[in-house]
């Protein structure tokens, strides 16, 4: 994965777990578990309309466990490509009533993503970078998925049913599975308890797991000592990015040289626009953020540097897709947790606007 590429594959992953807001930038289950069945006895003889507000309600109760309770775990994030052992620290302030969080990479990289009061930090030992970037919620760094309205409806299918236990708790399972392949799905077990999310899977339109988050360990505390949120890496020589700056206070582009993307997935919408620096550049990348509510998408569009056009490029990380290529001067860089198609349709459709033009939702499947 080349360095543009692979910063912005960061600065999305970063986007993600600081959150917009709620509705702009979260993710999605499976349509089915990988060789398993997809209900039992207890979703049977259930409505499938209150089958889904029960999900609803699961989904809140998640939400608002992740932002309230006090908890340190220990967690296996793995994907077709590796397997990553991480802590997660979890701590509400008495004071202020915000959470704080601190999540590190145990295998050695020393990558780790820091929420103060009010921004995320993301350390990149490997890259010397530290991402920054304003925090947007009273959530967790653990990607929970927001309540689903109406509108939404249009696009997933929302069910729960119980579950095995884990860690010798017993589960409700949750799956938010898309109706198109635009999309991914997820598949949430949660603590019947605390409505803590001890497994989640997110998987493609056939049912493959792409990547998966699983507790090995889970501590609910009365309290978090302070210190264990402070970050461990030593910073000294490496570069702040700090993204999201107000555009007043970034060079502008003319307008009339915008791109946008000609080709968005329906349900997806324009959320955000915004200049945003990247590191080596004295010109800043124009990011533009598409969401349908749940899923999230960037799309970032940058002068090209004077060696000619680059090859396309498509690079991953777990649930992270990216396509990056180069158009009428420029790098145009899609990425999302969406899957690898859905980026490369996006990418390929950018081109220079033309009066209102805007990005138009798809109506076929890819």
């Amino acid at each position: 994965m080349s360095r543009p590429a692979a910063i912005h594959v960061a600065a999305a992953c970063l986007l993600a777990f600081a959150g917009v807001s709620a509705a702009e930038a979260q993710t999605v289950p499976v349509a089915g578990e990988p060789g398993g069945a997809t209900a039992d006895a207890s979703t049977a003889t259930t409505p499938a309309g209150d089958r889904t507000s029960d999900a609803r309600s699961w989904l809140e109760r998640m939400s608002e466990a992740l932002a309230t309770l006090n908890y340190d775990g220990l967690f296996t994030h793995s994907s077709a490509t590796q397997t990553e052992s991480m802590r997660i620290v979890h701590r509400v302030d008495r004071g202020s009533g915000r959470s704080l969080e601190r999540l590190v990479s145990l295998d050695g990289s020393g990558r780790e993503v820091v929420r103060t009061r009010e921004e995320v930090h993301a350390y990149l030992p490997d890259r010397k970078v530290v991402l920054v970037e304003p925090r947007g919620d009273e959530g967790s760094l653990l990607k929970a998925l927001p309540t689903p309205g109406p509108k939404l409806d249009k696009y997933y299918d929302l069910s729960l049913r119980k579950g095995h236990r884990i860690l010798g708790r017993d589960i409700m399972v949750i799956d938010v599975r898309p109706k198109d392949a635009y999309r991914y799905g997820y598949r949430l077990w949660l603590d019947a308890e605390t409505a803590m999310p001890l497994r989640s899977v997110v998987g493609d339109g056939a049912g493959r797991q792409v990547e998966q988050i699983l507790f090995t360990r889970l501590e609910i505390k009365d309290s978090i000592p302070a210190a264990d949120i402070e970050p461990t890496v030593d910073a000294t020589g490496f570069q702040w990015v700090r993204t999201g700056r107000k555009l007043a206070a970034m060079p502008q582009l003319p307008a009339s040289h915008g791109l946008r993307p000609v080709f968005v997935p329906p349900g997806f919408r324009l959320v955000a626009s915004r200049l945003q620096p990247m590191p080596g550049s004295p010109v800043p990348a124009q990011h533009l953020i598409f969401s349908d509510g749940i899923a999230a998408i960037s799309v970032f569009i940058e002068p090209a540097s004077g060696l000619g056009p680059r090859p396309p490029e498509a690079s991953s990380m777990g649930s992270a897709n990216a396509y990056s290529m180069s158009i009428q001067g420029h790098v145009v860089t899609a990425v999302g947790e969406v899957p690898a198609a859905t980026v490369r349709e996006i990418a390929s459709s950018v081109a220079p606007l033309s009066g209102s033009a805007t990005a138009v939702p798809a109506s076929t499947t890819p």
